[in-house]
């Protein structure tokens, strides 16, 4: 396992992450509609953030594996706004980033924090000697 202090970084890193991607969608949801539908249109894009949050903020590494899986809403959110509309690809393209860095962050995260005696996986078949 590594040092505490690389641990407390990945896990601010998470958390910094997950504040991008969130104020992000906030943003995006305010420039596609008009304020009391923005409002319900930022809580829905918010939503496969909650899940997750609880164990993150415990610093639970299998919440850490599976939430990766959340990220992937985002990810097809922004390379739909990206290809698709042309108003705004640049938003479309930030909640992209955005999705990635949490994607990054979450996977740089287990790698600190595998523990000591795990193993590498094996690359693939081993030919016979």
């Amino acid at each position: 396992m590594a040092e505490p202090l690389t641990i407390l970084r990945a896990r601010r890193g998470v958390l910094a992450t997950l504040a991008l991607l969130g104020v992000v969608v906030v943003i995006a949801a305010a420039l596609t509609s008009a304020w009391p539908r923005s409002l319900a249109l930022a809580a829905a894009y918010l939503l496969p953030l909650a899940p997750p949050l609880p164990g993150l903020l415990l610093s639970l590494r299998r919440t850490h594996a599976w939430a990766t899986l959340c990220v992937i809403p985002y990810l097809v959110f922004g390379v739909t706004e990206t290809v698709a509309n042309p108003a705004l690809r640049a938003v479309g393209a930030c909640i992209l980033f955005a999705a990635l860095a949490v994607f990054v962050a979450l996977v740089w995260y287990l790698r600190v924090t595998r523990p000591e005696g795990a193993t590498e996986p094996a690359a693939g078949p081993q030919a016979p000697a």
